[in-house]
């Protein structure tokens, strides 16, 4: 089997990368949205929050032809004890072994960054999951996917509940940008960021720490990099002037249809006053305006995260089967 690494320049590599990983969820993650070439492309390379990472890939018999591939992300500020790995074979290349094959070739990559530890996700009940139980990898947290369908959405229901919400955050002020954040929001949004270190995880995860050059080189680069038009609202404290909560969501242009909900957080000082329902029912309010062709809207939260799921079935998000969970497997065991 010859294992080569993913060329950054090689575009028809990458397009067979890609009909690999859609050929594999149409089977483990039927009707959910799919990552395009471009976002792909970056991805492949670096996480969606700058963590560097590395593609190696089995070429098949044509041109650009893929087998299988996987990614290893390698954090460089964090979790330094730690790689990330997702394993994509083509459905017509399982059971053959090359899972493993490409298993032992990550753990000896993650031997050579310094890595003990290998950590990834995997549907319930998914070939991903066989295989991770197969090789003796560690089940971890728990988590689930919803999405909302923005066409089922009675008229009116987003105002509404922004109102309800705005009752209880009198206190409180919305801001908002697209695109990058401005500079005289980057450090306060940083420490709205650190906030979500309390957020349901793994043991023995760190949580990130963020600071305004952070924000500029690690999020808003990324995500410019990628092509994605992403939309923030953040809660201001009238009386301290203080950043107290902020919500996020992307849109791929190449695939509009589809709004990627990501980071919602409030930090620990003003919680209890709705700033989470507050926040995400006028995002979705902006959205209706701003990008008229989502109809779905797709969040992923831990199971444990009661706040946040709570929020969501007041918005309407409905659970998209087969739940989630994270895995973890010592590199010393993947080379056993």
């Amino acid at each position: 089997m010859r294992v080569v690494r993913w060329d950054p320049a090689d575009t028809a590599a990458l397009r067979g990368c890609r009909a690999a990983w859609v050929a594999a969820q149409e089977i483990d993650d039927p009707g959910g949205p799919r990552m395009t070439e471009r976002v792909l492309g970056v991805w492949l390379g670096q996480s969606f929050t700058g963590d560097p990472a590395e593609t190696w890939l089995v070429p098949g018999a044509g041109p650009g032809s893929v087998l299988g591939w996987y990614r290893l992300e390698l954090p460089d500020l964090e979790n330094l004890d730690r790689a990330g790995l997702l394993i994509v074979i083509h459905p017509a290349q399982r059971r053959e072994g090359l899972g493993r094959n490409l298993l032992r070739h990550a753990a000896k990559r993650a031997v050579a960054a310094g890595r003990s530890v290998l950590g990834g996700e995997v549907r319930d009940g998914s070939a991903g999951d066989a295989f991770a139980a197969a090789t003796g990898a560690k089940p971890g947290m728990a988590a689930t996917l919803r999405w909302l369908d923005l066409r089922t959405v009675p008229a009116g229901k987003f105002t509404q509940l922004r109102a309800e919400a705005a009752a209880a955050a009198a206190e409180y002020s919305l801001a908002r940008w697209t695109g990058p954040t401005p500079p005289e929001f980057r450090e306060p949004l940083a420490r709205v960021l650190n906030a979500y270190a309390d957020a349901p995880h793994d043991d023995g995860y760190e949580a990130g720490a963020w600071d305004a050059d952070r924000v500029r080189e690690r999020g808003d680069a990324t995500l410019a990099a990628m092509g994605l038009r992403t939309y923030t609202i953040a809660a201001v404290n009238d009386a301290s002037g203080e950043l107290a909560a902020m919500t996020q969501l992307s849109v791929v242009p190449d695939a509009p249809q589809w709004g990627h909900q990501g980071l919602t957080a409030v930090t620990r000082r003003h919680r209890g006053h709705r700033l989470g329902l507050l926040l995400k029912s006028a995002m979705l309010e902006w959205l209706a305006e701003a990008e008229p062709a989502i109809e779905r809207i797709e969040t992923g939260n831990a199971a444990a995260n009661d706040h946040m799921i709570a929020v969501n079935d007041v918005l309407g998000f409905e659970l998209a089967p087969p739940a989630f969970h994270t895995v973890e497997l010592a590199v010393a065991d993947a080379l056993a």
